[in-house]
């Protein structure tokens, strides 16, 4: 019993654009809507090679594009944590409205209320665990979470001197 003659692979010249631009087989079959099995047999009849090695690579790339990505969205974080602190400084405004009139008032604190001095303590509390987490990732993540964290004490050391510590305790 003979087989009949499979029909041959049409989209060899987009798949050999796949495979130049470093896509493996199983990314170029999901492409081109055929099995992984047909690229594979089309690879090695146009003698091409899926290597490890190559794939490697790719995953360390995409390994350093996510630690980069990570890395920026850190220092997002600390930005956030750094302006929240910066916010302390100085007068600031608290405002109302409603009521049986509907007004609107506002005034100037001279400092700012404790639960706004909170907040700003916990936003860079989460921002400190946050960059610590991410530095502890990378391997030269030590120094450079020690360089953040004495940036974060820099930033820390003067704002809170006329606070209570019991203040800012967790509630047990």
């Amino acid at each position: 019993m003979t087989r009949a003659p499979r029909e041959t692979f049409q989209q060899g010249e987009r798949a050999r654009e796949l495979f130049d631009q470093g896509y493996g087989c199983n990314a170029i079959a999901r492409e081109l809507g055929v099995g992984a099995a047909t690229i594979s047999r089309w690879a090695r009849r146009e003698g091409l090679d899926f290597s490890r090695d190559e794939t490697a690579m790719a995953v360390r790339a995409r390994t350093i594009d996510i630690a980069a990505s990570r890395t920026e969205l850190t220092k997002k974080v600390l930005l956030v944590a750094h302006e929240a602190l910066d916010n302390l400084d100085g007068p600031y405004l608290v405002y109302s409205f409603g009521g049986k009139d509907n007004t609107y008032e506002e005034h100037v604190l001279d400092t700012p209320p404790i639960e706004v001095t909170r907040t700003a303590v916990t936003i860079a509390k989460d921002a400190h665990a946050v960059a610590t987490r991410t530095l502890e990732m990378t391997p030269e993540g030590t120094a450079l979470a020690e360089s953040v964290l004495d940036r974060i004490e820099a930033e820390l050391s003067g704002e809170f001197d006329g606070f209570d510590d019991a203040e800012f305790a967790s509630p047990s």
